[in-house]
């Protein structure tokens, strides 16, 4: 006959408080990691919310279709550019740069980029290590009576590259 052991010392027992233990703990975790997240759906754009529809204006995004605009941004050596590809730019007006961070809010900038003989430029080491979303817009808040109507282009420039196509978000009609 065989003596009789403690519950504890079976390994059934540890296996049987174990996974619920481990499923507790694990949600417990994921509920705190989602809530530090933050939003998951974070966008750059003004965002009208009603019930669970979002809207937001694409009339920037519309003109720049139209008007056929599209342009290269160059990241390098200290100095961002952006060069005119297709399109009527107004070459005498300053445009404005938001570099988004895919994940980070605190890590987007806005830079406001001065014309010059090829286009427009600012000193502005980019971090390459991982891509950006990038918008330009000539967009300069109550000054749109100087820029005329504000118009949007968008682009992606992929980590480790130096150089990104911009266009505009919507298909010209």
């Amino acid at each position: 006959m065989k003596p009789h052991r403690h519950p504890l010392r079976e390994p059934m027992v540890w296996l049987i408080i174990a996974l619920p233990l481990a499923a507790v703990i694990s949600s417990i975790w994921l509920v705190v990691l989602s809530y530090r997240g933050g939003s998951i759906d974070a966008v750059a754009d003004d965002v009208q919310r009603t019930g669970q529809i979002q809207t937001t204006d694409l009339d920037p995004d519309a003109r720049a279709s139209q008007r056929k605009l599209s342009a290269v941004l160059q990241s390098e050596n200290g100095v961002l550019r952006v060069f005119p590809a297709t399109g009527e730019f107004r070459r005498d007006q300053p445009l404005h740069v938001q570099l988004l961070h895919p994940n980070l809010e605190k890590a987007d900038k806005v830079l406001t980029l001065a014309p010059d003989d090829l286009g427009w430029h600012v000193a502005y080491a980019a971090d390459m290590t991982h891509d950006w979303s990038i918008v330009l817009s000539n967009d300069v808040g109550d000054n749109k009576a100087k820029t005329g109507e504000p118009w949007r282009l968008r682009g992606r420039l992929a980590r480790g590259q130096h150089a990104a196509h911009l266009g505009p978000a919507l298909d010209a009609q």
